[in-house]
């Protein structure tokens, strides 16, 4: 069964949230070396020693093993990366094999970011490459490498013409969304928007047997038409390497055993550990306490970075994880995503459909769960889970009223939130709202005062929620925000009936840390350098994400994961100028 999450699909369901939202892979930091060095003793991260979660590398026997296949290139995960890493090797003509662990090939997240790209300047924009390559360098602290941003902004143009050329003969067009909005993101700073996002639509002229298929799927049938298909239910357990410590293949647990891949060289394209709340828990605490809901893979374990640590790998030192400000759940639910909370059947995410409420990024106003503002609004997706993992329960609760479909134009949010903008247009408040009503998620009230009791807010946390209604209808009244500095046009007052209220944590798509790699995907060993026969593209490579992700370069990170996954394939043909 195919766990299909289009924005079409959206769309047409009416209420899920954006599920075509990015996701994918990542790159890497340090000189371009070519030179092999020893494994080292103890797999690293930058800064000390083996972690707990890592655990060891399995001990296989020869005698386990049941089969041996030989090929040129192994590609371990049909993902975005994957499978468009899959597609370009057929075109060169190599000799591949890709092997996925689940039973399934693994959802396309929509939109995807390009620089550059001629539906760009038909548009009258242009990216200033500059500009974003610092952007992206300060949002992350200067963690990340420039080198590898530049290759995704100098190459992804290829890749999208090598993507549009499929995708269009399956009967689909390129939709370019050129809306920059202010210019800034809104959120009273001065961050830079470039126009690079990307989807694609079904033509009028679509045959019916394509008009359901996602980009994944486009590029699995191309293979097949090829000759070539997705080995499935091939769960990489470890990867193989002779005595110098060059990567030679994998072993596989498959449900008939044990199967070792031999390969002159292996492109890693597992994506992250957002799946994995041990991992996540050790390595993102913060983000973790204010989590209320997975959107991630099942299959987005970790296995790959695990792996590539396990063959002397580096890792990113800094955790990111690509959250959203969307996990609705009941009134009084706590956040929280550990191995234990998990255990414990905590923290219980009620939701239709996928459980994203896509006007959770909505700018209205957001208070604690003892009432109080306590941050700017108009942020990016994942600063007000961040911060809310600071206040009490990890959780906040947003608040607009019956002038909803007229504050979200106004507001004109962009990326994935546009959806809700869409949707009222397409439908109306009632009917977006309706079935998280229905399932006691929003909250909807005659007064303020029946608002608060219907969010469980008590004695000092209700007056503190009232005070906070009214001390906001003041700062739109002044058309000013001289409390946190929102931005005048993101500001709405809180006075028509009915009122509506909703509790909200952070929901996890992805992880975005992972094996350090060079501007060619060859990823490091522990002593920088590179380790033959080894690549990573995808959510399970880094170098290019810390902390967070800078989201107002909607798509960058699925656009990233195809334009290195591409790239490494061409590396290893030798295609490359």
């Amino acid at each position: 069964m195919r766990n299909e999450l289009s924005r079409r699909n959206f769309l047409a369901g009416a209420v899920a949230a954006a599920g075509a939202v990015a996701a994918a892979g990542v790159v890497g930091c340090a000189p371009k070396e070519t030179a092999s060095a020893p494994v080292a003793d103890a797999p690293k991260t930058l800064v000390g020693q083996a972690p707990a979660w890592l655990g060891e590398a399995p001990e296989i026997a020869a005698s386990d093993i049941v089969k041996t296949e030989e090929t040129d290139l192994l590609i371990v995960g049909a993902g975005n990366g994957g499978i468009v890493a899959a597609a370009t090797a057929s075109d060169l003509g190599l000799d591949f094999m890709i092997a996925e662990k689940t039973g399934a090939l693994a959802v396309t997240r929509g939109w995807y970011g390009a620089v550059n790209i001629p539906e760009c300047a038909a548009a009258g924009k242009e990216v200033d490459t500059i500009r974003l390559n610092n952007a992206i360098r300060q949002s992350y602290c200067g963690k990340n490498d420039m080198r590898v941003v530049k290759v995704w902004m100098d190459e992804s143009a290829e890749m999208h013409e090598y993507v549009k050329s499929i995708m269009k003969s399956y009967g689909y067009a390129v939709n370019f969304d050129s809306d920059q909005g202010n210019g800034h993101g809104g959120v009273g700073i001065d961050m830079y928007v470039p126009p690079i996002q990307v989807n694609y639509m079904a033509r009028e002229d679509c045959p019916e047997e394509n008009k359901e298929l996602d980009r994944n799927h486009i590029f699995e049938d191309y293979i097949n038409k090829a000759g070539h298909e997705v080995v499935y239910n091939y769960d990489l357990a470890k990867l193989v390497q002779d005595d110098s410590g060059a990567v030679t293949g994998a072993i596989f647990d498959t449900p008939d055993g044990y199967v070792q891949v031999n390969a002159k060289n292996v492109l890693l394209t597992t994506g992250g550990y957002a799946s994995n709340p041990d991992m996540l828990s050790s390595l993102n605490p913060l983000m973790t306490h204010c989590l209320t809901a997975s959107d991630a893979l099942p299959g987005n374990t970790g296995m790959g970075i695990k792996a590539g640590m396990w063959a002397g790998a580096m890792r990113d030192a800094e955790p990111m994880a690509m959250v959203f400000d969307r996990g609705a759940v009941a009134p009084g639910t706590k956040a929280g995503y550990t191995p234990e909370s998990i255990e414990a059947g905590e923290p219980s995410f009620t939701s239709p459909s996928n459980g994203q409420f896509n006007p959770g990024s909505q700018p209205f106003l957001k208070v604690n769960t003892h009432g109080e503002r306590f941050f700017n609004e108009d942020a990016n997706y994942d600063w007000a889970p961040h911060a809310a993992a600071c206040q009490p329960g990890g959780v906040y609760i947003e608040v607009w009223d019956a002038n909803f479909a007229e504050d979200v134009e106004r507001f004109h949010s962009l990326g994935c939130a546009g959806l809700t903008r869409m949707m009222v247009s397409a439908m109306g408040m009632d009917a977006l709202l309706k079935e998280w009503i229905d399932k006691g998620v929003v909250i909807k009230a005659d007064t303020l005062e029946e608002l608060a009791d219907g969010l469980l807010l008590e004695g000092e946390y209700k007056e503190n929620f009232l005070a906070s209604i009214e001390r906001y209808n003041e700062l739109y009244d002044m058309g000013e925000d001289v409390d946190f500095g929102k931005e005048a046009y993101m500001l709405s007052s809180i006075r028509k009936a009915p009122y509506y209220g909703v509790t909200l944590g952070g929901i996890i798509l992805s992880t975005g840390d992972g094996l350090r790699i060079n501007t060619d995907m060859q990823v490091y060993n522990t002593d920088g350098q590179v380790i033959p026969g080894l690549y990573a593209a995808g959510d399970c490579s880094g170098s290019i994400f810390a902390d967070g992700y800078y989201n107002l370069t909607h798509g960058m990170a699925c656009g990233r994961t195809l334009t290195f996954a591409r790239h490494a394939v061409r590396h290893i043909a030798g295609d490359l100028d």
